[in-house]
């Protein structure tokens, strides 16, 4: 007895209409639904194109200090320019009994150290005009605008203390042992010299290998020049010990000014 296969069911066309069975979440009366297959890749969109660095602008009025950027600086100036004042144009024999007062000799050491160290730093050799007062101003504020103003004022006392006291040291201890007069011990040594190269020297640390190589070899080369005439060798030599303590203040300097850009960027 011969059996006959079943009729194979056919599926009944999906109405144009009606939802999908085979794509979950299709809609009823919705035609043309696509489901998770059907949906096209999406085209990979251009990528804008890379924003150009801005250069930076070149603002020479920041090479000067003023009272809420440097300060410390322009604070310091101004005094400067006042005792300035009065070199040239006070008594000579006032100016001279200020001058011999606040001089870092070895008797005022030995006396009155912190009042003549901090005294003969009122003080500009030359005044206004000289070669060190124009450093003092633009090596300051660039120095400040990247340390801040306190940190400043320590590497410039860092510079000017050492700095005297090796300078002076020596000199009392060659009188103590003959080499020198006692006239020696009275020498008028006042300014602002050795503050300013120990500033030089720290400035360099923060500035690209272009500008702090030309700065220390031009600088340098002057301090040499003026130890070689041998006109004021204590001084000169102090110039060198002040330049190379800055250069000493490098990796402090260098943390204080990451630390300033990190808390400017925040």
């Amino acid at each position: 007895m011969e059996r006959t296969a079943p009729p194979r069911e056919t599926a009944a066309p999906t109405p144009s209409g009606a939802p999908d069975p085979l794509v979950p979440g299709s809609l009823d009366g919705v035609p043309r639904q696509r489901g998770p297959r059907d949906r096209p890749v999406a085209e990979a969109r251009p990528s804008a194109p890379a924003a150009e660095p801005v250069p930076r602008r070149i603002r020479p009025w920041r090479l000067l200090p003023t009272p809420t950027g440097t300060p410390f600086t322009f604070g310091y100036a101004f005094l400067l320019c006042l005792t300035s004042l009065i070199s040239a144009h006070a008594d000579p024999a006032l100016v001279h009994a200020l001058l011999q007062g606040s001089s870092t000799d070895v008797t005022h050491l030995l006396r009155t150290p912190e009042l003549v160290l901090l005294g003969s730093a009122l003080w500009v050799a030359g005044g206004v005009t000289s070669p060190f007062a124009i450093a003092f101003v633009l090596v300051l504020t660039a120095l400040e605008r990247r340390i801040g103003g306190l940190r400043t004022a320590g590497v410039f006392l860092l510079g000017h203390v050492l700095a005297t006291l090796a300078t002076e040291v020596p000199v009392g201890l060659a009188v103590l042992a003959g080499h020198l007069p006692d006239s020696s011990l009275h020498r008028l040594d006042y300014g602002v010299s050795f503050g300013v190269a120990a500033g030089i020297g720290a400035l360099s640390g923060l500035l690209p290998p272009w500008l702090r190589l030309p700065l220390l070899a031009g600088f340098g080369w002057m301090l040499l020049q003026d130890l070689l005439a041998f006109t004021d060798p204590m001084t000169n030599w102090g110039h060198l010990i002040a330049l190379a303590i800055g250069i000493a203040t490098w990796p402090v300097v260098r943390r204080w000014y990451a630390a300033r850009l990190g808390s400017a960027g925040a």
